[in-house]
């Protein structure tokens, strides 16, 4: 008679952890499941298409890697230098990634739902059609970032730089915006309802035919922003500094 414990998978021994991890480094595999990669030398590396969920990747260099359609979900890459990588269609779901280094980046279409991306350097990344349903990217640098049609549903964008990135047609609908920078941000057609824009700097941001139903923009500087068509239908406009440098009260 099988018992409970019987039907579950037997967990891998440390020694098998290990040789899957030299393997991996050494290019003789693509799966290295929850193993220990602190600190791996993966410059240049082609893994695409690589299962690392859960894996510790922690400090790892992978700059230029090559790493589209790679399984991060549930990883660890704190600190990790993740510099001009190809990360087309990646999964990052769950990943912790605070600190980690995505400065131009291909990350279109990745999947990055619940991702904590505090403080992460993402400066003139590519992430186009991305999903970063949840996210973390408080104080994160996204400066330059292309986010077009991103999907960013409840992120948290707070005190983030995200001057002159491109976010046009993304979905911000209940994002965390508080003290975000988005000098000359392009916000054309992004969906806003009900985000969070508190003390934000949109000096000179383009936000024509947003929809910032619902969105509080109390104490936001929207001087020189470009608003024709948006819609503002109840948002809060308490001390926010208006295109033409007037204060709504």
């Amino acid at each position: 008679m099988l018992t409970a414990g019987a039907l579950l998978p037997a967990a891998r021994p440390v020694a098998a952890l290990a040789d899957d991890a030299a393997d991996l480094v050494a290019g003789r595999s693509k799966t290295c499941v929850k193993c220990s990669l602190v600190n791996a030398p993966l410059k240049h590396k082609d893994l695409a298409g690589a299962n690392l969920s859960g894996a510790d990747l922690s400090s790892a260099v992978m700059h230029r890697a090559k790493l589209g359609g790679v399984k991060f979900d549930g990883a660890n890459l704190t600190d990790a230098n993740l510099n001009k990588t190809d990360l087309k269609n990646a999964s990052l779901v769950g990943a912790k990634a605070e600190n980690a280094m995505f400065y131009e980046s291909d990350m279109s279409a990745a999947d990055l739902s619940g991702a904590n991306l505090t403080d992460a350097k993402m400066g003139k990344a590519f992430l186009v059609r991305a999903k970063l349903d949840g996210a973390k990217l408080s104080e994160a640098i996204l400066s330059g970032a292309r986010l077009d049609d991103a999907s960013l549903r409840r992120a948290d964008f707070s005190r983030a730089n995200l001057v002159e990135a491109s976010l046009r047609r993304a979905v911000l609908e209940g994002a965390n915006l508080d003290n975000a920078g988005l000098i000359s941000a392009v916000l054309r057609d992004a969906n806003l309802k009900g985000a969070k824009l508190t003390q934000a700097d949109l000096y000179g941001a383009d936000l024509s035919g947003a929809d910032l139903t619902g969105a509080d923009l109390s104490g936001a500087r929207l001087t020189d922003a470009i608003l024709t068509g948006a819609i503002l239908d109840g948002a809060k406009l308490t001390g926010t500094v208006m295109p033409d440098g007037s204060v709504h009260k």
